[in-house]
Order: structure tokens, then C-alpha cells, then sequence
């Protein structure tokens, strides 16, 4: 099958089988309705065994499912009216991030996002969703517009990492993520990002400071990717599944972390099986967002903002170290 994960195999031919009795069943007189039944219950019991207990890696996997919705995507479903902008004003555009004003609800927003391609032509255009420096000063201009407008932010975060290239570094790579760091923390309007496949490391953050952080079920959130740390711990990308056993890198691990705020469900299967009813989803738990952070002044925003990057991770100051060795 087509775009099959592994863990998905048993599924997949347990619906091969029940698709052929039933093409069976409709070609002869034989009378196979009892048995196409007790499969279809064997089925559904498989379906909830597999995707309500899956492991990390196989939520990697769903992450970076070739068909997984992208920013583009769940823009067509939430919003009306968007008009994508392009450019950084200083170098070019990159299509590797999307930008663009649109309305939610009636109500006038900023909407940011990671792109990936649908196949190889648009991935190659698009950089496999890898941004260089100008796609993030792109997303900074307008952060800094809908600041000027007062529309709220909302970020898609979907890539593997910014674009590691000599000419991306050329032009600055490292100074625009950490620029966006810096002015993202002090914006005046409220931010929400939603992490829709993966999260790959400063390339994710520098569209990631925001009051609300959202997950997708079974997407990914981390600093490298599992084959990137197995190759720095252990000198083997290939044992990248207990990589991805040990950073705690999936939603149910980052909301336990204090790291995201809410986890979004995803459709039986990952997003890909239904864009406009995980679209719905996301609508939940974006209209609840919206509703809280609107209701506070500037200067509560970037507090609350501050707030919850300060309480992120466990730090010991010299004194507490002075105690632990004694």
C-alpha cells in the first residue's frame, strides 16, 4: 500500500481481507456476512489497540507521513479571506514559510507557517519545508505589522530544522532565528502556535515563543531530530527508535514537561485521514485560546509570556549546588 507505515501493516490487511470477502460476497451466493462482521469487529478492536497506545516512534512516523496536512492546508479550512505576503525587504522570499493576513471568525489575524511540498516539484520549491534566514524575517515583518494592526498571531510550526546551507548561513541563518527569539517575547499581541507535524529544533522555536503552545497528537516537538541524536549519542542513526523512546519528544511527554498547553486530537490514524475533522479540532482549541488571551491588556501578554518560558525546565542556582555536594 501506498504511503503504508509499518506499524499501520496489520490494519491495512485485515481491511484487504474484509474488502475481499466482501467483492466475493457481491460476485457469488455465498453467504459470507457473518464472517465479514466478525472481522470488521476484530478490525475496529485492532485500530484501538494500535493508534491509542502507539510509541513514540511510531508517532514519528505519523509526523512525517508524506500526506500529513500541511500550514496551507488548515489555512483553506480555518480561515477566510487570507491574502498571503511575501518578501523579507531585504533579500527575497522564501516559500519555505507562508505569511499572510486573513480573518478567523470574522476577526482579523496574522497567520504564520512552516510549508512543506505535496510532492517532489513543490518540495524542492518549497525546501522541504526548511526556511533560510529571509523566510524568517519574512514571518518577523509581519509579526511586527499585526503588532502595528493589533491582529492576534497564529503560528503553524511544521519543519525539520532551518536550511543548514552554506548560502543560508551566508545570509545569516543563525542571527534571524535568534532575532525572531528576541522580538517574539516581546510582542504586544497575542501569540499561539500549533505544532502540526514536526517540530525540528531552532528552525521550530523561531515561530514558537508564543503565550499558547499547542501539539497535535502525534506530532513532534524537539531540539534534533531521533536520528540526529542516535548519531551524537551513540554513533548510529539507525537506532533512532530508542532515540525517540528517550527525549521525550511527543505531546503526552511535553504537555506532562509543562512545555505545551493543550495536546490537539487527531483523527483515528493521524490527520491525514481527515483534514476538515482535524481542522475542527484545532478550531476547538483555537477559538478557546483566542477567547482567553484577547481578554488581557499588552503589558499582561508579554508577561504571561515571559511567565511561561521562565517556569520551562529545572535549573540549580549555586547555593542548592553547594547543598547537593555536601
Amino acid at each position: 500500500m501506498v504511503n503504508e507505515l509499518e506499524f499501520e501493516k496489520p490494519v491495512t490487511e485485515l481491511r484487504k481481507k474484509i474488502t475481499e470477502l466482501r467483492e466475493f460476497t457481491t460476485q457469488s451466493d455465498v453467504d459470507l456476512s457473518s464472517e465479514i462482521s466478525k472481522l470488521e469487529a476484530r478490525l475496529a478492536k485492532l485500530e484501538q489497540d494500535i493508534y491509542e497506545h502507539m510509541k513514540p516512534w511510531d508517532r514519528v512516523q505519523v509526523a512525517r507521513h508524506p500526506n500529513r496536512p500541511t500550514t496551507l492546508d488548515y489555512i483553506s479550512f480555518l480561515f477566510s479571506d487570507f491574502f498571503e505576503m511575501h518578501g523579507d525587504r531585504a533579500f527575497g522570499d522564501d516559500e519555505a514559510i507562508v505569511s499572510g493576513i486573513a480573518k478567523y471568525k470574522g476577526l482579523p489575524v496574522t497567520v504564520i507557517g512552516h510549508q512543506r511540498g505535496k510532492d517532489t516539484k513543490e518540495n524542492i520549491r518549497r525546501n522541504f519545508g526548511m526556511p533560510h534566514p529571509e523566510g524568517y524575517r519574512k514571518a518577523l515583518r509581519h509579526m511586527k505589522q499585526a503588532e502595528k494592526f493589533n491582529r492576534p498571531i497564529i503560528c503553524f510550526i511544521d519543519t525539520k530544522g532551518a536550511y543548514p546551507g552554506k548560502a543560508a548561513e551566508e545570509r545569516g541563518q543563525s542571527e534571524a532565528i535568534a532575532k525572531n527569539l528576541f522580538e517574539m517575547a516581546g510582542v504586544t499581541v497575542p501569540i499561539i502556535c500549533i505544532v502540526i507535524g514536526e517540530g525540528g529544533s531552532g528552525g521550530a522555536l523561531a515561530l514558537g515563543i508564543g503565550n499558547h503552545i499547542h501539539m497535535l497528537e502525534n506530532s513532534t516537538y524537539s531540539v534534533i531530530s531521533p536520528e540526529g541524536a542516535a548519531a551524537l549519542l551513540w554513533k548510529d542513526s539507525s537506532l533512532a527508535k530508542q532515540a525517540a523512546e528517550s527525549m521525550k519528544i511527543t505531546a503526552p511527554d511535553l504537555k506532562e514537561m509543562g512545555i505545551i498547553d493543550e495536546i490537539i486530537p487527531e483523527v483515528k490514524g493521524g490527520a491525514h485521514k481527515d483534514v476538515e475533522k482535524q481542522s475542527g479540532f484545532i478550531d476547538d482549541v483555537l477559538k478557546a485560546s483566542l477567547k482567553q488571551l484577547l481578554s488581557l491588556s499588552k503589558d499582561q501578554l508579554v508577561d504571561e509570556r515571559y511567565e511561561k518560558f521562565k517556569k520551562i525546565g529545572k535549573y540549580t542556582d549555586m547555593k542548592q549546588f553547594e547543598e547537593i555536594k555536601s
